[in-house]
Order: C-alpha cells, then sequence, then structure tokens
C-alpha cells in the first residue's frame, strides 16, 4: 500500500472492507424496561450489555463481543445500555440484580435473576450457549 493509499484510503472501494456485522440490540433507556426484562427472562434468556461510549476498553470489548456474537432473537434478547446518556438505569441495574458496577459489563439473566456476569476482558469468556 503506496502513502497516498494510508492517507486517503485504497481506491479499490467499499468491496475492500469487512462488513460490519449488525446485532438485534434493544435500547435500554427507561427503568421501566427493567421490569419488562425480569419477566422475559422467565422464557427467554435477558443479556444486558452496558457500554461506555468514550471508553477506548469498552469499545475494543465491544467490538469483539460483536464479531464473535452468533446468536438469533430466538435464542436471547440483547439490551444494549449507553451508561453515560443513561446512568439512573445503570444505577438501577446494580442495585436491582446485585452487581457492581463495572464497564464495560455483561449481564445474564435467568428467571429474574442474574446467573452469569463479567466486566472487561472477561465478557467475551462468558458462554452464552450454557444459557440458552
Amino acid at each position: 500500500m503506496g502513502l497516498i493509499d494510508k492517507i486517503f484510503g485504497s481506491s479499490k472501494g467499499v468491496s475492500d472492507k469487512k462488513e460490519e456485522k449488525i446485532l438485534p440490540w434493544i435500547a435500554l433507556d427507561a427503568l421501566e424496561q427493567l421490569d419488562i426484562i425480569q419477566e422475559k427472562s422467565k422464557i427467554k434468556t435477558q443479556v444486558i450489555f452496558k457500554h461506555s461510549t468514550r471508553c477506548g476498553i469498552s469499545r475494543m470489548v465491544m467490538s469483539q463481543f460483536v464479531e464473535s456474537y452468533g446468536f438469533s432473537e430466538q435464542d436471547l434478547d440483547l439490551y444494549y445500555l449507553d451508561l453515560l446518556n443513561f446512568r439512573e438505569v445503570s444505577n438501577e441495574v446494580g442495585y436491582r440484580f446485585q452487581v457492581v458496577h463495572e464497564s464495560p459489563q455483561i449481564l445474564v439473566i435467568k428467571n429474574g435473576e442474574v446467573v452469569e456476569y463479567a466486566s472487561h476482558g472477561q465478557i467475551n469468556e462468558v458462554d452464552l450457549v450454557k444459557f440458552i
């Protein structure tokens, strides 16, 4: 790759870039949703991904999570919590599910309770298959 390509990008176009994977995120932005999540967890696994949009580590872990994610909407519900914009919701998640706040963080909820949670690099070690 020449200097010009490094500065301005390849002239080969967008087709060389890897297609971005889109997950079936459900925005978690209201306290009332926590009641719904607890109730729905009695039927289907609910997962909350708490993300800080200003944190490089959070961005890196989320990117790895997205890349390795292989589930459908029938398997589980996947919630995205922007904890900077919805701090009150983030605080309530910690209180309600008795999990100390960290970022990034993932919570797996079944039968109204957290059955597993992880933070930082450990997020991508959580085996979601065993909760489906």
